[in-house]
């Protein structure tokens, strides 16, 4: 793993974007994988171990979250600004064609630039995410995503992980640990004793005031999905509400889609468990980009 960063622009100047990539540096063949609402880009990182067989994978930490910069007080965390940074990753990278996988926020942002003319996404795996998110998951998303919250020790994040990612599926003591590890950031609090642990979640607390916003009404994006015309798979936990069953059934409608589903998760599969990872690779070398 390579861990890289560039310089992006907001409403009040610069922020830096950290990102992490693997496989070889000369493959054309490029893969971005982006993260959840509060998630960050480690979250990738025994399947973009898997997929560097085939593709240079590159997963960046959206500004607000993981190692890159919190945004300025007053400029906003809305989706314009990360779909700028994510062309200012491209623009890094100096590729003009990318396959895009994106869980929850991270397929919002690849829907919308696969929709736009001369897209430079040419597939699109989209985790548990489509293009209408009722009210109500709003508001359930905006209750807890942004409590400046605090523990006393990594196990303590580890346990609040699996409580409230638990639809993430059964995965290894190994793998919770890991998230717990790239999810929180040791911090130091005024007052506090001296030798005191205090850890908190590794992502800027006001990433939550735009789902917060966003909850009076329904997200419907169904004229903009419309637009896109490049192969898609979507994968989808049965029991999640963010992508709900109506959803996925017009979804289906798409001859260009191709779905992969699990009964027992919600949102969203981890996309760490072997047989997930196998399933991705599957797709992308059944389904080659259209030329």
């Amino acid at each position: 793993m390579r861990t890289e960063s560039f310089l992006s622009l907001n409403p009040q100047g610069f922020h830096r974007v950290v990102y992490h990539e693997w496989g070889a540096v000369e493959n054309q063949r490029v893969l971005v994988c982006v993260h959840g609402l509060a998630r960050n880009s480690r979250d990738f990182d025994e399947l973009a171990l898997a997929l560097s067989r085939d593709f240079r994978v590159v997963c960046p930490d959206i500004v607000g979250r993981g190692q890159s910069d919190w945004l300025p007080s007053g400029s906003p965390y809305e989706l314009g600004q990360y779909i700028n940074d994510m062309v200012a990753l491209l623009a890094r990278l100096k590729v003009e064609r990318v396959d895009w996988l994106g869980t929850s926020m991270g397929g919002l942002i690849g829907m919308l630039m696969a929709a736009m003319p001369n897209s430079p996404i040419q597939r699109l795996v989209l985790n548990d995410i489509g293009p209408f998110i009722s009210q109500a998951c709003l508001q359930r998303i905006g209750d807890y995503v942004g409590l400046d919250q605090r523990f006393g020790s990594l196990e303590a994040v580890e346990n609040y992980l699996r409580d409230i990612y638990a639809d993430f599926g059964q995965l290894e003591d190994r793998q919770w640990q890991h998230l717990a590890q790239h999810s929180a950031r040791q911090c130091v609090e005024q007052g506090a004793e001296e030798g005191t642990e205090q850890w908190a979640l590794h992502y800027d607390p006001v990433i939550g005031d735009y789902s917060r916003q966003a909850a009076g009404e329904d997200v419907d994006l169904w004229a903009l999905w419309q637009q896109i015309q490049c192969r898609q798979l979507l994968i989808w936990g049965e029991r999640s509400d963010v992508l709900e069953r109506q959803t996925v059934e017009r979804m289906q409608q798409n001859p260009a889609l191709s779905l992969l589903s699990y009964p027992q998760l919600g949102h969203a599969p981890s996309l760490m468990e072997t047989g997930q990872i196998q399933s991705v690779i599957d797709w992308f070398r059944n389904h080659p980009a259209e030329s």
